[in-house]
């Protein structure tokens, strides 16, 4: 287990903390334009400064609490979350969330800088093709409008699958919630809703979890978390200028470059 105890902002070189803050801001554009974002802070984390998984996972975590309470707000006030059946389908994922968070927590304490590296690799290409297909396909299920009617068990399914993998890299959860709600044919809007609840409580119970291991480097969770959520901001106005397709097909890109980086260097 990893302890972690001094700011890593003390010691990082001026040009790497540029970069960082490139980065996370990128990261809250990428949240609010196409979903996947997120991701971009966890890799950043690991790429740039050469901390312990346990403290790049806990530092990143850390900073989407934020963007979940208002994800989570912002669907409240629109009503999707006032609705029986999307607020069914939230509470079992944020039920999930609670149950297998812990579990990529632990996870991440067991794997080396080099194990993580290769996983992230593994996973930013995986998440490379959701956005791609995603691109090819349009989301064709989500121009149906209406309420969710998927039983509970594939939530659940869903929601523990996410949850861990969340829990492992230091991520919200909805990139990956998202796109497979509504490949079971679960409307958009109910689903973005739905995934907000559940990203509040994995980063919740992520953060206590890295916390007690004490692996998260609070000022610099400040100091990527400020420009994230400028980032995600400043994405709602770009979504509505930018061609998603285009962006999306830039993060794909992004990522699948990225992934043998990320397996092959991590060492």
């Amino acid at each position: 287990m990893h302890h972690f105890s001094n700011t890593a902002l003390l010691r990082l070189h001026p040009v790497t903390l540029a970069e960082l803050l490139v980065i996370s801001l990128v990261a809250g554009v990428g949240i609010t334009t196409v979903g996947p974002g997120g991701v971009l802070m966890t890799i950043g984390l690991y790429t740039v400064t050469g901390l312990p998984p346990a403290v790049v996972a806990g530092t990143s975590i850390a900073t989407h609490i934020a963007t979940g309470i208002t994800g989570t707000i912002a669907y409240i006030r629109s009503g999707q979350l006032r609705h029986r059946l999307t607020r069914r389908m939230a509470l079992i994922l944020g039920a999930t969330a609670i149950a297998a968070t812990p579990l990529g927590v632990l996870i991440n304490s067991r794997v080396s800088h080099r194990e993580f590296g290769i996983l992230l690799g593994l996973f930013a290409a995986g998440i490379g093709i959701v956005v791609w297909r995603r691109q090819r396909r349009r989301f064709e299920s989500a121009a149906e409008q209406g309420y969710p009617t998927l039983a509970p068990l594939p939530i659940a399914l869903i929601g523990i699958g996410v949850a861990t993998a969340s829990g492992l890299f230091g991520l919200g959860g909805p990139m990956m919630t998202v796109p497979l709600l509504v490949a079971a044919h679960v409307p958009i809007l109910p689903a973005v809703a739905a995934a907000q609840v559940q990203s509040l409580m994995i980063s919740s119970v992520g953060t206590l979890g890295y916390a007690a291991q004490r692996t998260i480097d609070w000022p610099l969770a400040v100091f990527v978390g400020i420009p994230e959520i400028s980032g995600v901001m400043l994405g709602w106005k770009i979504a509505h200028r930018v061609s998603s397709d285009r962006l999306g097909y830039a993060l794909a890109t992004v990522l699948f470059c990225l992934a043998p980086y990320l397996a092959f260097h991590g060492g």
